[in-house]
């Protein structure tokens, strides 16, 4: 796929960047050399390699899904301003 000033003008314009004249013929090239290389990527052979999360063989240590903290509303309220049938009172900020 060839780049030029008209598909240079249009990905600004999809992204809502001002572009100048002077930077349409900077960016054409750059953006022909990152599809360059998209396209060597493409070429290689990946036959056989299994997607990875992380490059690093580290297992995670699983928790227990359990409440360890909470359940006591008088210390979660302890430092609210104001606070009525254990909720917090904020002023109301909308019109």
């Amino acid at each position: 796929m060839s780049i030029d000033k008209a598909t240079v003008r249009k990905i600004a314009t999809l992204a809502r960047i001002r572009v100048t004249e002077d930077d349409l013929n900077y960016y054409a090239p750059q953006l022909q050399n990152i599809l360059g290389w998209a396209e060597q990527l493409q070429q290689v052979n990946t036959d056989g390699v299994e997607p990875l999360a992380s490059v690093s063989e580290i297992a995670l240590r699983l928790r227990a899904d359990v409440v360890n903290d909470g359940g006591d509303a008088a210390k979660v309220l302890a430092n609210a301003p104001e606070s009525t049938e254990n909720f917090y009172v904020v002023s109301k900020i909308v019109e």
